[in-house]
């Protein structure tokens, strides 16, 4: 059997590894000209971690360690108001933090030699067949396949291919986050610091085992399809929003007019009616992106690409794979998209009396026993439990 696999994010090469082992051919594609290997902090929780577990990939996970201590809520002025060490609970750092980028390659070089990757390449049309796909690429050859597996990220442009564009799978949040790498300087540490303004902004610096700073910035906006902007447009929208904020605001804007790794864009949750069409399917957050402020994104690519390729691996005919892996884990996919009451407007602040409760009610969180209630994006440490019962699908302990 042969698959291609559209995406070299988290889902595309997980899955193209758990199908090789199971004997597949399969091909990725990445629209990219190569590895994208930038990104922010990630995690990684429940049963992802006995699959990289039995990858054995565990170790050189925990090796790459962004070496984030916790989090730290400060106010206007810098000065720390709370804080949440990794160890305790309501911390949103948890005990697997890695750099998206990093935990890429690591899955990639883990994938056997068989496994093809080709870069610049994406998909214009999809031929079904009762035996088959016809693939369309962008630049007009066509290529045979089994099956077809659309893992190219909340922003798919491969999901209306596969399930057509009546099935409306986004539901925005009402707001709009972005990720870019910043030069560190002297007196930034290696604690998460979040700070939220008084005109509804949250801006985070984050630590990374790289010498530089991991920053985010988010707002609120009732725009959710917004036209294409350039590298200039992003770095100025961001500029004009973070002038004249507070805290370090200006110091991240100006240090954008060195970045090139800006990511910016609304939030929105992906779910999708379906999964599957046929013998082609969606896969991570092309099928149920979470967003971030779940902090289940990764850990539902892991599960998620292991048992698709366990389905495929244990059913004769695809389209019956596909309709088990949906049986199997939709619940907890739709389950892990729930987002905590209020979130996420609870943790943006448009008045100086809002921006003062959020910080008071993260110094009373951080000083109580029930430390969780600070977890204004995740829940906490939630999902350190194992919650979702790995299936054995013959072989998993191949690597």
């Amino acid at each position: 059997m042969r698959a291609l696999i559209a995406g070299a994010g988290v889902s595309g090469p997980m899955t193209a590894y758990w199908l090789a082992k199971h004997g597949w051919d399969v091909v990725v594609i990445e629209r990219a000209e190569q590895l994208r290997l930038g990104g922010q902090n990630i995690d990684i929780t429940d049963a992802a971690r006995e699959v990289v577990r039995m990858m054995g990939i565990e170790d050189t996970i925990r090796a790459h360690h962004t070496g984030e201590k916790g989090v730290a809520f400060v106010d206007a002025e810098g000065r720390v108001t709370a804080r949440f060490p990794v160890e305790e609970k309501g911390s949103l750092t948890r005990e697997i933090e890695i750099l998206r980028g990093d935990l890429v390659k690591i899955i990639v070089d883990a994938n056997p030699e068989s496994v093809e990757y080709r870069y610049g390449r994406s998909i214009d049309a999809l031929g079904r067949r009762d035996d088959g796909v016809t693939v369309t690429f962008d630049d007009g050859a066509t290529e045979d396949f089994d099956v077809v597996i659309a893992a190219d990220g909340m922003n798919s442009r491969t999901r209306e291919l596969v399930i057509g564009p009546d099935a409306r799978p986004r539901d925005y949040l009402g707001c709009w986050s972005s990720y870019f790498t910043l030069p560190r300087r002297e007196g930034d540490d290696d604690w998460w610091r979040w700070y939220t303004s008084a005109n509804g902004i949250v801006a985070f610096l984050r630590p990374d085992n790289e010498g530089t700073m991991r920053s985010s910035v988010n707002f609120l906006s009732d725009d959710d399809h917004p036209p294409h902007m350039s590298l200039d447009e992003k770095r100025k929208r961001l500029q004009d929003r973070l002038r004249g904020s507070g805290w370090e605001c200006d110091r991240i804007a100006d240090d954008l007019e060195g970045v090139d790794d800006i990511y910016l864009g609304p939030l929105h949750q992906i779910k999708a009616d379906r999964w599957s069409d046929g013998r082609c399917v969606l896969a991570g957050d092309a099928a149920h992106c979470p967003t971030p402020y779940t902090g289940m994104g990764t850990t539902l690519a892991i599960i998620g690409a292991y048992v698709l390729a366990g389905e495929l691996a244990t059913h004769d005919r695809p389209e019956d794979a596909f309709a088990a892996y949906e049986r199997r884990f939709r619940d907890f996919a739709e389950t892990n998209q729930k987002l905590p009451p209020g979130v996420p407007d609870i943790a943006y602040a448009q008045s100086e009396m809002k921006r003062r409760l959020i910080n008071l009610g993260a110094k009373v969180a951080a000083s109580s026993p029930v430390q969780s209630v600070a977890s204004f994006f995740d829940g906490g440490k939630r999902s350190e439990q194992v919650t979702f019962d790995l299936p054995d699908y013959g072989g998993r302990k191949a690597a």
